[in-house]
């Protein structure tokens, strides 16, 4: 009678980021609505203007600005009374550099002016290296559960397993449960070798797969 061998496979591949998504709000708050509007309008055309020359120099891979978003609300204070009308404006901007050597100097140009907040800076991959990375991965997990599997089977005196079963992570309980997105494969950040490096310092991305599988050995 055949033994069933159950085990799970797991890899990740360390990979240096590509690219760099810098995340930037133009706004303000204030009492007076139309300097407001005119001061955050401005800053945000000065923004445009820098982030199209840096598309010109050929260091970014792509960008996007929202537009100019204006509300305006009466706030309280803590004795519970209501205070005079404060309007807000603010825009996103999300900026993508290919070429992560000219990121730094930029951020520390452009963080310093009026009305400007840094949101976070996510590293990224391409696309097509992401699917290559996600697969080494993927190819990586099943070899661990294959050698799993084989060191078990050593073990109980049996011959090579044969695999039966194949499944992302949390795909061969019963009964199947429904996937949690992200749940076999993740994608992470991570500062390594040492202590975190500083926030325009790549960390390096950590592509993770994981599978589940069950082999027949005798």
């Amino acid at each position: 009678m055949a033994t069933v061998i159950a085990v799970s496979g797991r890899a990740e591949v360390r990979i240096e980021p590509e690219l760099g998504a810098v995340s930037l709000t133009v706004g303000s708050s204030g009492g007076d609505r139309e300097p407001l509007l005119h001061d955050v309008a401005e800053a945000h055309e000065r923004l445009l203007e820098d982030v199209r020359e840096l598309e010109a120099s050929g260091v970014l891979d792509t960008w996007s600005a929202g537009q100019l978003r204006v509300w305006s609300h009466r706030p309280w204070n803590a004795e519970g009374r209501q205070l005079p009308l404060v309007h807000q404006a603010n825009a996103d901007v999300e900026v993508v550099f290919s070429d992560l050597s000219a990121l730094g100097g930029w951020l520390g140009r452009v963080t310093g002016a009026p009305h400007l907040t840094l949101g976070g800076i996510e590293w990224r991959l391409t696309d097509a290296t992401r699917d290559r990375v996600l697969e080494e991965a993927q190819r990586a997990a099943v070899a661990d559960a294959v050698r799993k599997a084989a060191v078990y089977a050593e073990a109980l005196g049996l011959g090579a397993p044969v695999a039966i079963e194949l499944a992302d992570s949390g795909m061969l309980t019963t009964p199947q449960p429904m996937p949690r997105p992200h749940q076999a494969v993740m994608m992470r950040a991570m500062a390594l070798d040492g202590a975190p490096e500083p926030e325009i310092a790549p960390a390096k991305l950590v592509i993770e797969a994981s599978v589940d599988a069950r082999f027949h050995a005798e």
